[in-house]
């Protein structure tokens, strides 16, 4: 599985490659649909290279809206499900409730309830995501957990966070290999890092898009309950000069995904469920029969925005004119040192006999 970062503010460049690759101008529907995902709430985009089958599934918020549906295709058959969640019989499983009808066949709409073996499911829990000041070159990223208690006691149960980062800022693997410091951060253990990753390279030296930290967190065993923090050391890499700067550059780091691990039970089908969303980026790192209780952050926004200092431009003349005269005025201290050791000893020989003779008085 392939990973790429770029950050974006909408995705209206998206959706215009999308009007003029997938749809024609003659079909309408295609592109109300593709205009739709301005209004998302979260969009996945899914390429089988064997099948070359483009899979694209969105979700939209909660909203009322109208609905005209119409069977265009002959030959074929039309269903549409009114569904909302009901509360599931086994914690494990989501419940459907509704009705479900075949357009242009059904005269009456059938009740319906589905029930699936789920693999994510919120937590009550929440987490806030935000940079310890000053941050530096070495910012902490501090995770604010607003309950430590698991979200079953039936089975055992693991809190992560999944860091996606850009390639200007990364996690040192080698600091996580110290239990003592772990412990320190209220961390268990790092489970998978991207490599390789450059510990000395700056931000233009690097041809990667970045990398994934997965970190498994230590809830303290008092105060069960209770809201706690945990601490995530990470590094900076020196950004390309730029002009107009004021020697600061805004960085945007999105915030991680942090959610519980349980293990399910061994007869749990969850590769059935229509409804299930898998290589999402962090659930291969976990075996087949894992469940996951995501916590909901706080906030409006999902990523942190911090000030990494960068060299100005328009500012670094005097340095580069000051550099050079030091180089120049060093190489000459040289020159001159050396000329006049040959003027006064000569070349070869002449030298080297009047080393001797130095050493002998």
């Amino acid at each position: 599985m392939a990973q790429y970062y770029q950050p974006l503010d909408n995705l209206h460049d998206l959706v215009e490659y999308g009007k003029h690759k997938l749809c024609t101008s003659s079909k309408q529907e295609c592109l109300q649909r593709v205009s739709s995902l301005l209004h998302a709430s979260s969009v996945d985009i899914d390429y089988d290279t064997t099948s070359r089958a483009l899979t694209v599934a969105a979700f939209w918020p909660s909203q009322t809206q109208g609905l005209s549906l119409k069977n265009t295709t002959p030959n074929s058959r039309l269903e549409v499900g009114f569904l909302s969640v009901e509360s599931p019989k086994e914690p494990d499983e989501l419940s459907l409730g509704g009705f479900l009808t075949v357009v242009g066949e059904d005269t009456k709409p059938s009740p319906t309830l589905f029930s699936f073996a789920a693999r994510h499911h919120p937590s009550e829990s929440t987490f806030s995501a935000s940079f310890l000041l000053p941050t530096g070159l070495h910012p902490t990223l501090e995770l604010g957990i607003s309950s430590s208690t698991s979200p079953t006691e039936e089975r055992s149960c693991s809190l992560h966070a999944h860091l996606t980062l850009p390639r200007s800022i990364f996690a040192d693997r080698y600091q996580f290999s110290d239990p003592l410091f772990l412990a320190s951060k209220n961390l268990s253990a790092l489970h998978y890092s991207t490599t390789p990753v450059d510990l000395e390279a700056p931000d233009y030296a690097v041809s990667l898009w970045g990398s994934s930290v997965l970190l498994e967190l230590a809830p303290p065993s008092s105060g069960v309950g209770q809201s706690w923090t945990a601490n995530i050391p990470l590094h900076l890499r020196y950004l390309p000069p730029a002009e107009n700067t004021s020697g600061q550059s805004p960085l945007e780091i999105p915030c991680p995904v942090v959610f519980w691990t349980c293990d399910a039970d061994e007869e749990s089908a969850l590769s059935i469920n229509p409804f299930d969303r898998v290589n999402i980026g962090y659930d291969g790192l976990f075996g087949p029969q894992t469940t996951f209780y995501h916590l909901s952050p706080e906030g409006d926004r999902l990523t942190n925005v911090i000030t990494v200092p960068v060299l100005d431009l328009e500012k670094s003349r005097y340095v580069e004119v000051c550099t050079a005269g030091v180089v120049l005025l060093g190489f000459s201290w040289v020159m001159w040192c050396l000329w006049g050791v040959l003027s006064r000893y000569g070349y070869g020989n002449e030298i080297n006999t009047a080393v001797k003779e130095k050493k002998k008085k």
